[in-house]
This record gives C-alpha cells, sequence and structure tokens, in this order.
C-alpha cells in the first residue's frame, strides 16, 4: 500500500507541475520536455537523417516544397503574433528539404525541421496539396505533440512500474499477466487514442495554416481523398491505429473547413 501511494503521488506531481496551455489549441498538455532540451537532439538527428540520405536541390519540385515551407512558416508567425504568441516560435531553425524516396511521407521534426519525400509528390499533385502535407507535418511540431508523446511514454512506464509494485506479492504467472492487461489496456485505450488525437489536431492547425498562406483549405479534403485511394484500403481498423481512419479524418476536414477560411478572413484571405 504504502509503495502505491507513492507512486501515485509522484504521478501527481508530474501531472500538476507539467501541464501547460497550448496557444494553438486551448488546451492544457502533458509535456516534461523543454524546447531547450528537445531541439539540440532533434537538430542533430535531422542533420544525420540528411547526410544519410539523397537530397534533391536545384529542380522545380525542391524548389516548391522550399517556397511552400516559407509561406506555412509565415503563416504560423502571423497566426501565433495574432494570438499574442510572438515569442512562441523563439529556437526555431526552420529547414525545408526534398528527399528522394519513394515512401509516401513527411514530416516536421521539433524545432521547424522539414522532410518531404519525394514518392508523395505524385498524390500532392499541386502547391495545396504540398501545402496540406507541409502544414500538417509543421502543426504536429507547433503543437509539441513529438514532446507530449515522449511524456506520454515515461507515464506509461511509470504506470507499468505501478503495477509491478501492486502485483509484487503475487506469483510471476499473475505478475506477468497484469503486466500484459496493463500494456494492452494503455496501449489501445490510452496511447493509441492520445496518438489519433494528434493527428486531428494536426489536420485543423495544418487547414487554418495553409488558408492563412493562400492555399484553399478545400483542397485538403481533395488530396487526403487521393491520399485514402492510394491506401487502396489497406490500413488496421481504427481502434488499432495512431491515425484517424480516412473516412474520419475526411470526415472531420469538412467539418473544419469553414473555421480555417474564417480565420483566414481576418488575415485578408478570402476564398470563393
Amino acid at each position: 500500500m504504502k509503495k502505491n501511494v507513492i507512486f501515485i503521488g509522484i504521478a501527481s506531481l508530474c501531472l500538476v507541475y507539467s501541464c501547460a496551455t497550448n496557444p494553438l489549441t486551448g488546451k492544457r498538455t502533458l509535456n516534461f520536455v523543454s524546447n531547450s532540451e528537445l531541439f539540440p537532439s532533434s537538430f542533430q538527428e535531422y542533420g544525420t537523417f540528411l547526410k544519410a540520405n539523397k537530397v534533391i536541390s536545384g529542380t522545380a519540385d525542391a524548389k516548391n516544397v522550399e517556397t511552400v515551407g516559407i509561406k506555412i512558416k509565415v503563416a504560423a508567425e502571423r497566426y501565433l503574433a495574432s494570438l499574442g504568441q510572438t515569442d512562441y516560435l523563439n529556437g526555431y531553425e526552420w529547414e525545408y528539404k526534398l528527399i528522394d524516396n519513394k515512401e509516401v511521407n513527411a514530416w516536421c521534426m521539433p524545432g521547424g525541421k522539414i522532410v518531404v519525400y519525394s514518392g508523395i509528390l505524385p498524390i500532392t499533385k499541386n502547391d495545396a496539396g504540398l501545402a496540406t502535407v507541409m502544414g500538417h507535418e509543421v502543426s504536429h511540431a507547433l503543437a509539441n505533440h513529438g514532446a507530449q508523446r515522449m511524456s506520454a511514454s515515461q507515464l506509461q512506464a511509470l504506470g507499468a512500474v505501478g503495477v509491478a509494485a501492486a502485483t509484487g506479492s503475487q506469483s510471476a504467472e499473475k505478475q506477468q499477466m497484469w503486466q500484459q492487461y496493463y500494456g494492452i489496456g494503455s496501449q489501445v485505450g490510452v496511447m493509441l487514442p492520445f496518438s489519433r488525437s494528434h493527428e486531428t489536431e494536426a489536420d485543423k492547425i495544418g487547414l487554418i495554416l495553409m488558408a492563412i498562406a493562400g492555399y484553399n483549405p478545400d483542397e485538403a479534403i481533395t488530396f487526403w481523398t487521393r491520399m485514402s485511394a492510394n491506401s487502396g484500403g489497406q490500413a488496421p481498423a481504427e481502434m488499432l491505429s495512431t491515425h484517424p481512419s480516412d473516412a474520419t479524418r475526411i470526415a472531420n476536414l469538412k467539418a473544419m473547413v469553414p473555421e480555417a477560411k474564417s480565420v483566414a478572413a481576418k488575415f485578408g484571405v478570402i476564398f470563393k
């Protein structure tokens, strides 16, 4: 019992002292990792990745990635300034690279380091499609999703310690059973929904950023429809996935587009 009380106390303190309101989502978020800790390692990993992969430069596609990336960056700066958060991007070192890789993928590391794989370009098709992808990935970084996932994983591990403490007097077989129950329950019931919520948040913020940058957010729906067709329905059940299903994502986007257009209108961007 004493071990359980100590565990609960530690977990409670972690939650109290690590939650802050993110200005882009308006939500209190779990984050044990500061940007000053996260960014240096992020930049180092980015540099290592670029050395190990072929960077495409000097082409029209590479120029488009940089041009769209800069517009998304400026949109993020303008949006955050409108929220009174002009210092929010301190420490960001923006960079936009196109990588020669057939994988349909793109990502943005904490601190603004962005990679687009050439394999996604046939699906983005145009600058608006590319803005959909880059706005979404940048939004993961702006919402500190990477740090939140790291923090959640730490809490998940802490929970496993709590289960071990609570079942320490039981047989080894029962201890293993409870750990398995905890592992499955925490993954399916907490970690995966947590990840899916991040995807939805990034979709919403990304729509706003692409709209402020001058790209019609309706194009995001068109892009994700193409992505769904490209996947051929080969995806795990939503409850077992880190991402919403294509149908859920597209439905959410349709509901989010009016707000994105409304925010963009405040910056003088009007879509017909």
